[in-house]
């Protein structure tokens, strides 16, 4: 090997990893997450130690992640979600950018010093947010697919799209920069078309690619080819004035529906996760603490300041377009931070001569503290809404007017295990669910699950009800249960309703309102614990079948005969062998038992006088 190179560039590596494996875990330890370990990290490699003295160096590298980050989050959003997420998109993203930037802009007007031009790079840049750091931060704490990470999601992708136009200013807010009108029209055009090319790109070639390279068995071919889309998608967009990280989630959109979405994810998992923690230490390692000390008042009073006013702007904001006070101050605390773009702007700002490059390395610190205070402004949020409270999802039925073979409603133990039955029968199923938290674990294995209150008939319509051939509620409440049932009697009378019981009660109940089919939710498992137990006392596997196989008879005869008599008929009917009972005495108050019947709900108590 000739040269100093190639042994600087291994203790470079060595020295970053090396940081890395200490800080990522103890941060991680101390419960303020990995992204400020990696920033802790980075500021001690560098501006500490000053192992390091070009960030830029990294910063080219370890943007990758962010890129693949983007890539990994397009491959879970369909297009049809994407679709109705337009809202939150174009309308709070949109009205979170103008407002945040023109009211630090008017801010920088009035407490400095600074002309218009450059109050509004100043004011437009601190508007937006880190796209790395708030979504590591969410999918760290599993949030992703929460509603405050759909809307911080929502806002930091319209972030991304807005970064083009702002850029496209910065020349004309220049001194003589009104001449550059017509190059900022062409790059527009410019970059509309990449994206029309990115497009139909992903929608006629990537998925036969993925399938030629698939049927050669290469696992590291598909690896390559993966990281080769995801390079050249957002190279494209770099080339046309967008940003990269745009690209690469267009590209992972396009491919959100293929059957490979699940291996392109594993393949890109562990490239992203490594960039990323680069792409933050590059920020520590970028951040001056000359500048630091000697503006620490000016910067010490400003990074609270952006923060709380940006949280503000964005609470109210989430609350006028009509979302819930806890979901609404989880997103304000998710993106109070400067972002990554806001470096590229206020770098450019400095080459075409709107500030000197002393307010841009002030301006850089305002934004790397707010990243670094982040993940504390998040930690606060249990102390402004009621953690408790059962958590609630957007309402999305996307692609569930096809219908399916059977509408599952309620996916608790019961609903799962069913449904196992039905899937591997070949069946399709179409699920919804009321809990937030079993949705989006359904929704990870690929269950066709959605959140919905199944006593609505609009939820009931929207989850395909009229094209099921049967319907099958496995709700748990028995009041729930009833409402469903009676809703669906009503207004869909030719729906076949396969229906989970609470008790031997609501059996009859059922059976009274003329169900096709019910099933008491701890009968059969009874049985078949009952006929388990019994052969560990020694009795025969066929035996122990067959005693099973007659209780479920004559219990069958029982209901028969408590439909035209009563809950306590047929009590004569519960054992195979004649009973004994103990002589019965005048209590002197109500006596309690508990029912011993297999089929009613453990541990449940009545009061009843002894016959």
């Amino acid at each position: 090997m000739a040269g100093g190179a190639t042994p600087g560039f291994y203790s470079e590596a060595i020295i970053l990893l090396g940081g890395a494996v200490v800080a990522a875990p103890l941060f991680k330890r101390l419960g303020l997450g990995t992204v400020l370990g990696y920033l802790a990290a980075g500021v001690v490699i560098g501006p500490l130690l000053g192992l390091f003295a070009d960030a830029e160096a990294v910063f080219q590298v370890a943007e990758f992640g962010v890129v693949l980050l983007l890539f990994v989050i397009g491959l879970e959003l369909k297009p049809s979600r994407l679709w109705s997420m337009r809202r939150s998109i174009f309308g709070l993203g949109a009205a979170q950018v103008v407002l945040t930037g023109l009211v630090l802009c008017a801010l920088a007007m009035v407490l400095t010093p600074f002309s218009l031009s450059a109050s509004l790079v100043i004011g437009f840049g601190l508007a937006l947010s880190s796209t790395a750091f708030a979504l590591q931060i969410l999918e760290e704490r599993g949030e992703m697919s929460r509603r405050h990470g759909q809307k911080s999601f929502a806002i930091l992708l319209f972030q991304d799209l807005a970064i083009v136009p702002l850029l496209a200013i910065i020349p004309l807010l220049a001194p003589g920069g009104a001449d550059a009108g017509n190059m900022n029209a062409l790059n527009f055009a410019l970059a509309i078309g990449a994206v029309a090319v990115l497009i139909a790109a992903g929608r006629y070639l990537l998925n036969p690619l993925f399938r030629i390279i698939g049927n050669t068995g290469a696992r590291e071919a598909m690896i390559a080819t993966a990281l080769f889309v995801v390079l050249a998608s957002a190279m494209l967009m770099q080339v046309a004035g967008l940003s990269m990280a745009m690209g690469a989630f267009i590209a992972g959109v396009m491919l959100a529906e293929s059957s490979y979405r699940h291996e392109l994810e594993a393949d890109i998992e562990p490239f992203r996760g490594l960039l990323l923690g680069l792409f933050f230490m590059a920020i520590g390692m970028s951040l001056d603490l000359g500048v630091l000390l000697r503006e620490w008042l000016v910067i010490l009073i400003a990074v609270p300041l952006v923060m709380a006013i940006k949280a503000a702007i964005i609470y109210g904001l989430c609350r006028a377009f009509a979302t819930p006070h806890d979901v609404s101050v989880r997103t304000a605390l998710v993106l109070p931070q400067g972002g990554e773009f806001g470096f590229v702007m206020f770098s450019s700002a400095v080459a075409f001569g709107i500030f000197d490059g002393q307010t841009s390395s002030i301006l850089i610190a305002i934004v790397t503290l707010s990243m670094a205070l982040t993940p504390i402004s998040v930690a606060l949020g249990p102390l402004l809404y009621d953690d408790d409270k059962p958590e609630q999802m957007d309402e999305d039925f996307a692609g569930a007017d096809r219908g399916a073979d059977v509408l599952m409603v309620g996916f608790s133990r019961f609903g799962q295990v069913a449904s196992q039955i039905l899937l591997s029968g070949g069946s399709d199923v179409t699920i919804i669910d009321h809990s937030a938290d079993r949705v989006r674990a359904a929704q990870r294995f690929g269950f066709r699950i959605y959140f919905g209150d199944g006593t609505r008939k609009d939820v009931l319509e929207a989850a395909g009800i009229k094209r099921a051939k049967i319907v099958a509620v496995c709700t748990q409440k028995k009041d729930v249960t009833d409402q469903i049932v009676a809703l669906i009697q009503r207004e869909y009378p030719e729906a076949r309703l396969f229906v989970r019981a609470y008790d031997r009660a609501h059996t009859l109940e059922l059976r009274a309102g003329n169900v096709e089919y019910e099933l008491r939710e701890t009968f059969e498992s009874g049985l078949v614990f009952g006929a388990r137990t019994l052969q560990a006392l020694g009795v025969s596997e066929d035996a122990a079948s067959e005693i099973r196989d007659d209780v479920r008879k004559r219990d069958e005869e029982r209901l028969r005969i408590q439909a035209v008599e009563g809950i306590y008929a047929g009590g004569h009917m519960l054992h195979t062998e004649p009973v004994t009972p103990e002589p019965l005495t005048k209590p002197t108050r109500e006596a309690k038992v508990i029912y011993t019947d297999q089929s009613d709900t453990p541990d449940r108590e009545e009061t009843t006088e002894p016959s």
